[in-house]
């Protein structure tokens, strides 16, 4: 089966995410930096999620140009991982209406532990469905970055609870983990 028509759509899901988080952004109420500032929690969240699903369709289309084709279990995979994004619009606006209340930046971070597991999944997938071609399998090896992700999602959940801001720290910490695209991936490819 051919991977076209999968990143066809999930570019297209990943671009509605996008458009959803901003039109949840108002308009300040006055034309002053003091009627922006009010604003600044929920323009902080949506810069942190416009970040993340930028790595997620970022690391997704370098996974995808990795791999020759795609089967039934890449497309339950692939649909999985887009639904844990989805969430993301709604998570990012309830933590940013809500700033310091410890069960929206939890919920944050479950919905990016979730999609980090449903990331890893479907790596998991393309690699089985793609036996004969090892660019992927050789390039991903050992994923630390997917398991520091996980650590630092699990930790900051429940962290949510003690210290709000230190949640949103390791939130920062793990996005700035996965800012750059992996170089292993373009680096097989080249080889």
């Amino acid at each position: 089966m051919g991977k076209n028509r999968l990143e066809a759509f999930s570019d297209g899901v990943i671009a509605i995410i996008i458009t959803i988080m901003v039109l949840e952004l108002k308009v300040p109420h006055g034309p002053s930096l003091a009627a922006l500032e009010a604003l600044t929690p929920v323009l902080l969240g949506y810069v942190l999620s416009f970040i993340y699903v930028g790595i997620y369709w970022n690391n997704h289309h370098h996974m995808l140009n990795a791999s020759a084709r795609v089967n039934g279990k890449v497309l339950w995979a692939n649909l999985h991982l887009l639904f844990w994004l989805s969430l993301v619009p709604f998570t990012t606006g309830w933590m940013g209406e809500n700033l310091l209340a410890p069960l929206p930046v939890a919920l944050y971070g479950a919905v990016l532990f979730f999609a980090a597991v449903a990331y890893y999944i479907l790596e998991k997938c393309l690699i089985s469905c793609n036996p004969n071609d090892h660019i992927l399998a050789n390039a991903v090896g050992k994923e630390y970055k997917g398991a520091i992700s996980v650590v630092l999602y699990l930790v900051a959940i429940p962290l949510a609870y003690v210290h709000v801001s230190a949640s949103y720290v390791l939130y920062i910490v793990c996005a700035l983990v996965w800012f750059l695209p992996d170089r292993r991936i373009e680096a097989q490819m080249r080889s």
